[in-house]
């Protein structure tokens, strides 16, 4: 059976047929009989059956014998699709040839397209339908010199053939070929061809514009040749055979801010990084070349920085209109792709807070390399939130700097697709392939590219195929892998060289005002390097400026501190209203039982459970004026239903959003259900926290175990920010951690992996048991003047556990206690202190108290990273007759907190003045599986736990 693609009435032939009704309406006689057949046919009421308005989302037809395909619910006739069309008239018949070809070129023009600067031969492609129809010898000579019409590829209706077929190899299958006609969205496919067609896909510049072309080739070539003599053999990943990508995003600036764009967040890998830094956001290069010569104190450093072509910038733009835009490239790991959901979340930031709801203000632009753009996970992850609501960010625009390989890898081994941006045919988009020798090609499509996603707010893609002068980086000797692609580049003039010759020859620009040109360039850079010699210019990355000024990062022993407690009357009346939906609203029955009225008879009680906790902590954050981000997998109503921060209403399934109602002043609340991604939307969410310092984001893991999904934003960003980049971030991460015998994917957020990622003070690691701790800590991660992203184990059966309940009195006094001590324990009787963090003190209490040991103290450390060394130091030494410490944990000996604890635990130990006491462990044995899969050997492993931190203590008499 054919593709459905292939089919007549796909998308792709929308336009032919409806460019042959536009004729029929016209001059009936114009069209073949067969077709007139179909356009004059009615539904017996005098209205024509046809409408080229129901081929916009067809649907395949159903198998023969299996009934009549349908098209929005209308019948598609059998003979709409015409089998063996009749020609009446030579002309009739030639027309319908015509009409065929110009769908051709539109629909697989790109495959005839000529796209590789090194002339290497395209893969054979003659089983691709339509192919064969742009052939040269397709047409006779006598065809050729006949008018046909031509479908609104000219302005006018009626062309000479042999005109229209070379505009149509000019516009599909020149230096550039597009992919669009596979859109279903017809609005953007025809302004498209419009703007390529009646242009022949090219933009008439002037002289000047061409000088400013080459001159922006120049610098980029400048720049790279400059640095290959000054720092021979250091690593620059240089731009060297993309040279293009510069003129190209120049282009862009202009065009976008002629169409109101004031922002642009760059997210990009190391090709091409340092050059684009400098002719594009204007960084000096006397600060590049001082960074290639690194710090003058590297003790300075130690353990701190990055490098330089990992090393994010800013400035102000102006364009050759007199407009600004303010450039902003975000800092990355060397982690293809993952920088991409950052920008994503940068830049949705930076429109809420704008108030930039038509989305043209900021706009993101990501770089990428063909073999990561196409082989990351994180690509699809993010081009699928690029139109939900939570996410969205109106569109951005991707290139491609396509080097044809990927380190060492040929595209044959990289990828199954004929393109390495087949993975963007997931959304209604168009994609751009550009020859990266044909420079004013190049510019065209940045052009196009910019006015198409300001004028329709989508994603649009630009694959620059160029090549790699070099190898992966300049130590690397590419001919060990690819040595005839390499032969070929070796001989093969720069882009700048072939423009200059062009321009010559077409009595544009001279050879002598281009060599100038060139000589300008080796001055200025050679001039920058004079300077960075005779005074360095290395700085550190520009931080803690404008909305960061108010806020700290660096050590949190002395940290200001902020009160979190909140006025009784205040939480009062805050509960009332989250227990409270509007009136005539109709919430489902098991709702209104265990949330609305149990918050009722809260009010009463005053005895609150962590979902009151938490939303009190949002509400008077609200209400303070600052603004809440939750997103995550089912966070609206929470994987374990403790949340219902949106209702749905059961009759009409309206929405309502408690919370809000607290909102005030720019402050607002807005709770998204993510994709089921955990990578690309913590990164998202990331991203969106480096700008709004001012206010609250959380990314939820469904379950704390698949934040693992998110590893490298959480090794690379969130860890590591501060110390690579000074980059602050208050993000905070909700991970639903506890063994409940759920098995190994349902218990362990692993703990232990972000803990051995704390250093510096650069992390908050807690596991809060109590509402009112959520409450304060929650409050805390806002009011204090520092930012550091904060991990909190979060629970699961505590969600609801009895004795897990806080006063409300809790929350109206107090603050986040680091460490609860043991109110019971009588410290003169103390003789084994169990230390321990979540879910397992409940067990170990609940055991102790059955048994009425006055010499078992639990005390539980809620925050395990910063360590409270002084409060642990304190609450030891009030222990006179301790004799056993022991740390107790749910999870195996080599996961949770043991081998945090151990070291830290025994210096504080080693302090003591009075006897010796035992540090040991008690916990699960060491496994290679965080869980068993099995209830009942669940239960027995938590009671074996119990024993040995409880009951042996009571047998031996302690």
């Amino acid at each position: 059976m054919a593709n459905f693609q292939d089919s007549f009435l796909s998308g792709g032939n929308i336009d032919f047929i409806e460019g042959l009704y536009a004729r029929f309406l016209e001059d009936p006689g114009s069209v073949d009989a067969s077709w007139r057949e179909v356009f004059e046919r009615n539904d017996g009421t005098g209205r024509p059956i046809f409408n080229t308005k129901l081929l916009e989302a067809p649907t395949p037809a159903a198998p023969e014998g299996k009934g009549k395909g349908k098209a929005n619910g209308a019948a598609a006739p059998a003979a709409a699709v015409p089998q063996a069309p009749v020609a009446p008239a030579q002309d009739i018949g030639l027309q319908s040839k015509v009409d065929q070809a110009i769908t051709a070129f539109r629909l697989r023009g790109h495959l005839r397209a000529t796209l590789d600067p090194l002339a290497r031969p395209r893969p054979q492609l003659g089983h691709v339908a339509d192919v064969a129809l742009m052939d040269e010898n397709h047409f006779a000579a006598k065809e050729l010199e006949q008018a046909v019409e031509c479908n609104n590829v000219f302005p006018q209706q009626r062309v000479r053939l042999a005109d229209l077929v070379t505009r149509l190899r000019r516009t599909y299958s020149d230096h550039i070929g597009v992919e669009f006609m596979q859109m279903l969205d017809s609005e953007r496919r025809r302004w498209l061809m419009k703007r390529m067609e009646h242009s022949e896909n090219r933009t008439p510049f002037s002289v000047e514009d061409q000088r400013h072309i080459l001159t922006k080739l120049s610098y980029a070539e400048g720049f790279e040749n400059f640095l290959h003599t000054k720092y021979v053999g250091a690593k620059r990943f240089s731009l060297d055979g993309g040279e293009a990508l510069i003129p190209m995003l120049d282009a862009l600036l202009e065009v976008g801010s002629g169409m109101g764009l004031k922002e642009l967040v760059i997210g990009m890998a190391h090709r091409g990084r340092l050059n684009v830094l400098t002719n594009i956001l204007g960084k000096k290069p006397d600060q590049i070349f001082s960074e290639f010569d690194g710090p003058k104190d590297p003790k300075a450093y130690l353990g701190r920085g990055d490098v330089k072509y990992h090393m994010g910038f800013s400035s102000d733009h102006a364009t050759r209109a007199g407009k600004n835009v303010h450039l902003s490239l975000a800092f990355n790991p060397s982690h293809l792709e993952c920088v991409g959901p950052v920008v994503e979340g940068r830049v949705r930031a930076k429109q809420d807070r704008g108030g930039d709801t038509e989305r043209t203000q900021v706009m993101p632009l990501l770089i990428h390399g063909d073999a990561a753009f196409i082989g990351q996970g994180i690509t699809s992850e993010t081009l699928n939130f690029s139109g939900l609501k939570g996410y969205t960010t109106g569109g951005t625009v991707h290139i491609v700097i396509n080097n044809q390989v990927g380190f060492t890898t040929d595209p044959s081994d990289s990828r199954t697709s004929i393109y390495s941006t087949a993975i963007a045919q997931m959304l209604d988009i168009p994609v751009f392939h550009v020859n990266g020798d044909d420079p004013e090609a190049c510019v065209h499509a940045a052009r196009l590219a910019a006015e198409y996603r300001q004028t329709f707010k989508s994603d649009v893609v630009i694959d620059l195929i160029c090549y790699r002068r070099y190898g992966h980086n300049e130590g690397d000797d590419p001919s060990f892998t690819q040595p005839a692609m390499y032969d070929l580049i070796r001989k093969h003039p720069p882009v700048r060289a072939l423009y200059a010759k062009a321009l010559a020859e077409a009595g544009r620009i001279s050879a002598e005002e281009s060599d100038a040109i060139k000589q300008r360039c080796f001055q200025d850079f050679d001039a920058a390097l004079t300077r960075a010699r005779q005074e360095s210019q290395f700085k550190e990355p520009n931080a803690l400026e404008g909305l960061w000024k108010p806020y700290k990062g660096g050590l949190l022993k002395n940290a200001p501190q902020a009160s979190t407690a909140v006025a009784k009357a205040t939480l009062r009346d805050a509960l009332q209203k989250l227990a409270t939906a509007p009136e005539g609203f109709n919430v489902h029955r098991d709702v209104e039982r265990t949330v609305l009225k149990k918050r009722q008879g809260m009010l009463e009680s005053e005895e609150l459970q962590w979902s009151e906790g938490e939303s009190l902590a949002y509400a008077t954050l609200l209400s303070e004026g600052y603004g809440i981000r939750l997103s995550g997998q089912d966070s609206e109503r929470g994987t374990f239903s403790h949340r219902h921060a949106v209702l749905h209403d059961t009759q009409t399934g309206q929405e309502f959003t408690p919370l809000r109602q607290f909102a005030t002043g720019k402050a607002t609340f807005n709770v998204y259900n993510s994709p089921l991604s955990e990578m690309g939307v913590l990164g998202f969410d990331y991203g969106y926290s480096l700008d709004v310092p001012d206010g609250l984001t959380l990314w939820e893991a469904q379950f704390g175990d698949f934040a693992n999904g998110a590893q490298i934003i959480i090794d690379q960003f969130i860890a590591a920010a501060e110390s690579k980049w000074r980059r602050l971030s208050g993000i905070t991460l909700l991970l639903p951690h506890g063994y409940e015998g759920q098995g190994p994917e349902h218990s362990s957020a692993r703990l232990e992996r972000f803990l051995d990622l704390c250093a510096e003070d650069n992390l908050q690691v807690c596991y809060p048991t109590t509402p009112a701790q959520i409450f304060h800590l929650l409050r805390r991660q806002v009011l204090r003047p520092v930012r550091k992203p904060l991990v909190i184990m979060s629970p699961k059966s505590l969600l609801r556990r009895p004795e897990a309940t806080s006063r409300m009195d809790d929350l109206a006094t107090g603050a986040f206690q680091e460490v609860i001590p043991d109110a019971k324990a009588d410290a003169a009787k103390v003789k084994r202190l169990l230390l321990c963090s979540g879910k397992v003190y409940y067990d170990l209490a609940k055991a102790r108290d059955e048994r009425k040991d006055d010499s078992i103290a639990i005390v539980r450390v809620e925050q395990l990273y910063p360590f409270p060394q002084d409060e642990l130091a304190n609450l030891v030494a009030k222990l006179p007759a301790l004799q056993e410490l022991y740390w107790v944990q749910e999870e195996p000996r080599n996961a949770g907190g043991w081998h945090f604890m151990f070291p830290r635990l025994h210096d504080l130990l080693s302090q003591r003045a009075q006897q010796t006491v035992k540090l040991g462990y008690i916990g699960r044995a060491e496994a290679a599986s965080p869980a068993t899969g099995f209830t009942k050997t669940h239960d027995y492993e938590q009671q074996l736990i119990i024993e040995e931190a409880i009951l042996r203590g009571t047998q031996n008499g302690r």
